[in-house]
């Protein structure tokens, strides 16, 4: 059973091919540029060199045919045909309180992901653009739509209701909803699976650090808080993102500098952050390369990044009443051994430490923590993808049959 998985941006589809028989990767791609100058397809199969294609993408379904030619090409295609393609996983970032789990495409699923635009207006809209090009150029391919929000879905009302009029929920639904939920449940059933335990007997806190970046308080396989909030903005200081901050700023920013509220919604999302912390960078690499050259203010982005994620660390220990496991994951916690180690340094009362042997690991799945700790300390590197192939071939296995 082959499985495409597509992930598209406003710009952007990022896909990967799955043999669902082993999970393994026929070939992976990128679809830059969509809509502009200079659009370009870079397309990998596995085993075989990357090949760019340079053509005018003007929308994405021009995008997802290239795809497909692609796929199928005779000289680095790994399909023969179309019709071996069994069935399509979408990323969808928003799905509001809709879908507690990933659900097959209906017209009834499409409707809801347009009604929730509204929540994620920069992400639902390419997400939809990709499945109805999908839907054009494979008639009666079954889709499934996978969600960065259903994971959180299980999250109590008293963790995710904001101290607002309660109206503000019902009629706006003004609440918490978290991201990065694919990655979440990943990494925390592979944590349950290195330390040979069930994830219902479990209390792992997963941190999916990279220039977005989210930590989730997972109890007995469920997740209990996250913190992320109504967008992505909410939560750890990230690459451009400000994090939590008092909504008070907001006001008083615009006041003084006369900002509009879209320039307001730049400043916090795109202007700030490490990026704006550091004045170096968004990219944590140049601001660790800036400061161990003596850059204060790098050095002061990375000591405030690394305090915000061991506070968070500390809070779900308090709200899940202890922890077995911590995980670090995506580009930062997969690769940055300074960084982990940094955000470990403080959390000895909870009976762990990072081993700095065994913490001199990057992107591959590896206990860090010292021997006998009570607390386990992970790395493993995360797989979306993989999460939505797997979700997709459970739903849409009769269709192959």
């Amino acid at each position: 059973m082959k499985v495409l998985v597509v992930n598209c941006g406003s710009s952007s589809l990022k896909y990967q091919l799955f043999n669902m028989s082993d999970e393994s990767v026929l070939a992976k791609g990128l679809v830059e540029r969509i809509g502009l100058e200079g659009s370009i397809l870079t397309h990998q199969p596995t085993g075989i060199d990357k090949v760019k294609l340079e053509a005018d993408i003007a929308d994405h379904s021009t995008a997802i045919k290239m795809v497909l030619d692609a796929l199928m090409d005779a000289q680095h295609g790994v399909i023969k045909s179309m019709k071996e393609i069994v069935a399509v996983g979408h990323r969808v970032v928003h799905a509001g309180e809709r879908f507690a789990d990933s659900v097959l495409i209906t017209p009834a699923v499409m409707r809801a992901l347009e009604e929730c635009i509204e929540l994620a207006p920069l992400h639902n809209p390419p997400n939809i653009m990709g499945i109805n090009a999908c839907t054009d150029l494979m008639p009666g391919v079954p889709q499934v739509g996978v969600f960065d929000t259903a994971f959180h879905q299980t999250m109590p009302k008293h963790a995710f209701l904001y101290g607002l009029p309660y109206e503000a929920y019902e009629q706006y639904g003004v609440r918490r909803y978290g991201f990065h939920g694919t990655s979440h449940k990943f990494v925390s059933q592979q944590a349950a699976d290195m330390m040979d335990e069930h994830m219902t007997n479990l209390r792992i806190i997963t941190c999916h650090l990279g220039n977005g970046a989210s930590i989730a308080a997972i109890k007995h396989g469920k997740s209990i808080d996250t913190s992320m909030g109504f967008t992505p903005l909410e939560g750890l200081v990230m690459g451009t993102r400000c994090g939590e901050i008092d909504p008070a700023i907001i006001p008083f920013l615009m006041k003084k500098e006369g900002m509009t509220p879209e320039q307001i919604d730049s400043y916090l999302n795109k202007k700030s952050g490490v990026l704006g912390l550091s004045g170096v960078s968004s990219d944590f690499r140049d601001i660790e390369d800036a400061a161990n050259e003596g850059n204060e203010r790098a050095q002061l982005a990375l000591d405030v990044f690394a305090y915000k994620v061991r506070k968070y660390i500390g809070s779900y220990v308090a709200a899940m009443g202890g922890v077995d496991a911590i995980v670090f994951t995506a580009g930062l916690g997969e690769n940055s051994v300074t960084m982990r180690d940094h955000v470990c340094n403080g959390l000895e009362y909870l009976g762990t430490r990072i081993d700095p042997v065994k913490n001199n690991v990057r992107g591959k799945a590896q206990e860090i923590s010292v021997d006998g700790a009570k607390v386990k300390i992970y790395v493993i590197p995360t797989n979306e993808e993989l999460v939505i192939a797997r979700d997709t071939r459970e739903i849409c296995r009769s269709f192959a049959e």
